[in-house]
This record gives C-alpha cells, structure tokens and sequence, in this order.
C-alpha cells in the first residue's frame, strides 16, 4: 500500500512538470555570464536575485529569454553577448546549437557537433545531453622563477523527460615549474609542497586567499589534484530536489561572500530549491564536511611486519551541515535574504536537521542542553541587495556566529563574533562596457571559529566563508571595460590585512594546564579589541586581460604585483588563547613562499571548453 501511494504521488508531481530543462547549476568560474546577467539586471532588463548562487542552466535560459523581449534596451554589445549566450543555452531553450556541423533531418532526433562541444535532442525533446571537453593551460613568471599550470577533462549534462537532471564533470590540473627547486625549497617536504599556492608554506593551514581550496594528491610531486563534481536533480514549475557535489556562494557579494564564499571545496549535499512565486524563494541543504579532525574512538587494524604487529588507522570525525535561506523581492529592485545553520558532528545524521524550514538553534537546545554537551554549532545570516536607479547595485550581508545585545551596551567589554561585508557595483555610464566595483568585509574574533574544532565554519581545512578568517578585513576594487564582445580588460586592486590571532578557548589553562577563569570561558577571547594590531598584510594590483579568439577558446593575459609581509607580535600581556610569532611566522603560516615579500608576475593562459 505504502510504495502504490508513493508511486502515485510520483505520478501526480510528473503530471504537472512544466516544460523546463536542464536545471544543472551553472559553475561559479563563469564570471562573465554573471556578470553580463548582473549588468543587464543594473540597466533594469531583467530582474534577479543574487544572494544565491549558482544559478541553474534553466534560470539562466529564462533570462536570457526575458533580455530577447527586451531587445531594444541592450547597446549592440550586449545584443552580440546575447546572441552567443542563447546559442550556448539552446538546449535549454528548446532550440539546437547553431554552428557547423548539423544534423538535423533525422526522423526522430537532432545533432549538433560544435566546437568544442557535442549536443544531442530527440525531436520531442524529452531527451537532451551535452558533451564538453576541457582542456587548459597558464604559464606564471616571475623573478623567482616560472610555474606552468594544465587541467583537462570533460562535462557532461543530460535532461531526460523535462523533469530529470543528471550532470557530471572532471578536471585534473598540474603545477610544475623551477618555482620547486632547492633555492626556493630547501627540503624534501617543501619540495613536495612547493607548488601548494593553495597553503601558507608551514603547510599548517590554507593559505589567506580567494583561490578555491583543493585536496592534493599523494605524491612525491606538489601540484597535482583532481576535482569531480556532479549531482542529480528532479525538478519542476515549483523548484527542485537535487543530490549533489558543487560550490555554492551564499550572500550578496562580486569577488568573496563572508557566508559561503564558494572558495572551500565542493562537499556533497542534499539540496531542495522552492520557487512558487516570483517574490519568494526558499533554499535549503544538507552536507556531508570533511572535518581532517581524526576521530580517536574509530579506527582499523592494519597488519605489519607479517601480521605481528597491528598498527591503529583512525578515521576522520564525522561532520555535517545543515542550512536555509529565506529569499523575498518585494518590489523589483529589491531583495533581501535570512537564514540560519547549524554544524554538528555526530556518528549519524541528526534526523531533526532534515527539516528544511526550521530554526537550528532551537533544535541544538532541544538536543544537546539537556546533558551540557557540545556538538553542535549554530549562525545566523542574512543578506540584502537594492539597485536603487539605473546602472546601481547596493548589496551588503552579514554573518553572526553569537550575539547578545548586551554586548552592544558601551559598558560592555565583549564584542559580538559578526561578520558583516558592504559593497557596490557602478556599470554603464557615462560609458557603456565601464563598470566600478568594490567591497569591504570585516571580521570580529572567534567568528569563524570554535573550542572544538569539528565544529568549526571549515571543511577540508578551508573556511567556507570570507577566506581572510577571523579578526580581518578586506578590501576589493575593480574598474573593468568591455569593448567588445568577448574582450575584458580589468584592473582591479586588493588589500588583505589580518590581525591578531586568538583561539576560541571555552576554558583558558595555565602553563600547568589548570584552569583559570573557568566561569568566563570565551569571554576572554572576545573582549579583546578587534582590529588591534596587524600581524600579516598583502597588498596586490592586477591588471588583466581576456579575450575569446574562438567560440568557447580562451586567451588570457595577465600583469600582477602584490606585497605579502607579515609584523611581530611579541605581547608580553598576550592572553592565554593568543598566537605569538615574529613576522616571517607569520608570513610562512598565511602566504605560500613564493607570494612572499614584493613579487611582479605575468601570466598567460589558453583554454578549451565553456
């Protein structure tokens, strides 16, 4: 009775799909089809929100779709990207790819054999699938040397039944380069690791930088990783169900969200997606983090010496997330977000965490209160984003680990552990193809953090919110011109600055780890002034260029200069929670060597596939 009832109402949801396809998120490397959807959003062509991101093929199509009815109000370069932005959305929008070999005739399907890509539709469009092959290459120089980075791979997406979504892809990158010699790297293990720019140089912890976070082979080479994302997604008029691996960016933001910045890598996750009317949307997750905390309870028996030793394999902890967002557009050019998570490790997944309209903390009280235990940890968020007249896109969010308005009161030593981040974004006047971006995130102590650390706003090591972490700030401003379509020139200008480092300490101990202030726990850390004294600073300033010579082929260039340093901090009133280190600690522990100091570095690149 119980699998003819849930076959039923399978039955009665596929009844009434509408005729939608390929909802596969759109990566959020595709910096330039956001930024055009955003550019004709600011012109008050379309309408969007952008505090959830990526968007879905179909989203995007739709957009696209809504730019073609406007067709009057878009300058030529904008009526060329949309052109060639419906051409690479055609299956989506129920058409073909246009290019030059065609297939056309068959009684029962269509075929398009593009460059670089492989396109397939059934005449009555209930099958789709899209075939792409990836392959890259960028040369970095600089006076200490030369890095050559290659990726390749490939990507698939299928719709079947305009109700389906099945999507894969894998790209596997290298670093080489004489960046790893002796000189630069003394030791086998810097060697190794010498082409991490992923990782401070101590290894220790992920370098602070907007490069998305990967998980590197085991080798005895340092640069090669692999990433494989995909998911699978049943969908309709209302929204979507999806099991998938992707990154996502939660919060108003153009170059580093301070909720989910999308920089750490991809976990996977249970996702659900309601859009029942143009006003509201609701977004909810589930996911599986790697916590790297090792779990000294659980482990395997591994046999040695011929089996008469036995040596302990622990595994990792257990780390799961849940969260929500509630979105609403009252008016056109108005949006504004709210949402809360929770991050807690267990054994199992906590089954009250699959509510996805639901307010976590309450269910961590529920839970864990009742025996004063600590495994959960919950934050608040929200985002707001207004183009209050043409060309104009204000956008600002915020991110709250605790807060308490005591903490508010002028008396009060303690401040809140928030994060909040501004920004704008001018675009097409006085000169059209122009646009002015910049944004500023700050950072308070124990923000990001916690006492136990598989509860901390990480997996893979790597922070999902702002990558500068906790007690920091940061600056971003970009000026950017397009000429024509397909060409980006870019200058753009970034100043990262982190401040004393504090460990979240519920319980502080002496040297002779007795307790002391027990009572106040992370107070301590909390009521130390924010911003105080800078203990690592990058300044950098790039000037970029793009350019499509080919439908789907890519040629960058490249010209950057930073300055990485790091100062002392030698504090002989330092608290017990406090990190103390001399200014090369400092610069090992944030920056990979080869950033370190004052570098001027050129690049070029070419690359094969959308």
């Amino acid at each position: 009775m119980m699998r003819r009832t849930i076959v039923l109402l399978i039955c009665m949801m596929l009844g009434v799909m509408h005729s939608m396809a390929q909802h596969i998120p759109v990566p959020l490397t595709q910096t330039k089809l956001y930024d055009y959807l955003d550019e004709l959003a600011s012109d008050g062509v379309i309408s969007i929100q952008t505090a959830i991101r990526p968007y879905t093929c179909d989203q995007v199509a739709n957009m696209l779709l809504m730019a073609q009815d406007a067709d009057s109000l878009l300058n030529i370069r904008q009526k060329k990207e949309l052109a060639y932005y419906l051409n690479e959305f055609a299956l989506e929008c129920d058409t073909m790819v246009n290019n030059y070999v065609q297939y056309t005739d068959h009684a029962t399907y269509n075929l398009s054999v593009a460059d670089p890509q492989f396109s397939y539709m059934t005449r009555d469009k209930n099958f789709k699938l899209r075939l792409r092959p990836i392959l890259g290459m960028n040369i970095i120089a600089g006076h200490k040397g030369a890095i050559l980075q290659r990726w390749y791979g490939a990507e698939l997406q299928m719709d079947i039944a305009k109700h389906l979504s099945i999507w894969g892809s894998l790209r596997d990158y290298s670093w080489s380069g004489n960046w790893l010699n002796e000189q630069y790297f003394p030791t086998d293990n810097e060697r190794r690791n010498g082409a991490r720019i992923h990782y401070g140089a101590s290894q220790a912890q992920p370098a602070l930088s907007p490069i998305t976070g990967v998980q590197y082979k085991e080798a005895s080479y340092g640069g090669d990783f692999s990433d494989s994302k995909g998911g699978i997604s049943l969908y309709s008029w209302w929204g979507s169900i999806s099991l998938q691996r992707e990154n996502i960016r939660w919060g108003d933001a153009y170059y580093a969200s301070n909720i989910l910045s999308g920089r750490a890598p991809a976990a996977p996750m249970l996702s659900l997606q309601l859009t029942p009317c143009k006003w509201f949307q609701f977004d909810y997750f589930h996911a599986w983090l790697v916590s790297n905390v090792v779990d000294s309870t659980y482990y395997y028996l591994e046999n040695t010496t011929a089996g008469t030793v036995l040596d302990k394999e622990y595994r990792p902890m257990n780390k799961f997330m849940a969260a929500n967002m509630f979105t609403f557009t009252p008016i056109k050019h108005l949006s504004f977000s709210v949402g809360n998570s929770i991050i807690y490790s267990e054994k199992t997944i906590q089954a009250a965490y699959l509510i996805p309209i639901a307010f976590y903390k309450s269910l961590d009280h529920l839970l864990t209160k009742g025996v004063a235990t600590q495994n959960q940890n919950s934050q608040l968020f929200g985002s707001i984003s207004i183009r209050p007249v043409e060309h104009m896109h204000l956008y600002g969010s915020m991110y709250v680990d605790e807060f308490k308005v005591s903490r508010m009161k002028p008396s009060n030593k303690e401040y809140n552990p928030i994060s909040y981040l501004v920004g704008f974004n001018w675009s097409g006047w006085p000169i059209k193809g122009l646009s002015l971006k910049g944004e500023f995130v700050r950072t308070h102590i124990a923000c990001y953090s916690h006492s136990i650390d598989a509860l901390t706003w990480e997996t893979n090591s790597f922070n999902m919110g702002h990558y500068m972490g906790d007690n920091a700030q940061s600056i971003y401003g970009e000026l950017a011109y397009r000429p024509m379509r397909g060409m980006l020139l870019k200058l753009s200008y970034r100043n990262d600055m982190k401040y004393n480092s504090y460990a979240y300490l519920r319980v502080h101990r002496n040297e002779n780890n007795q307790k002391v202030n027990e009572s106040a726990g992370i107070s301590n850390t909390i009521a130390q002034k924010p911003f105080d004294k800078c203990i690592y600073r990058n300044d950098e300033l790039r000037l970029d260029g793009f350019y499509e010579v080919h439908p789907n082929m890519f040629l960058t260039l490249s010209f950057g200069y930073n300055h990485a340093r790091g100062y002392d901090n030698v504090n002989e009133n330092a608290i017990g929670s406090e990190d103390i280190g001399d200014a090369q600690y400092y610069l090992d522990k944030f920056a990979p060597r080869f950033y370190q100091g004052k570098n001027i570095t050129g690049s070029v690149g070419f690359s094969f596939g959308f």
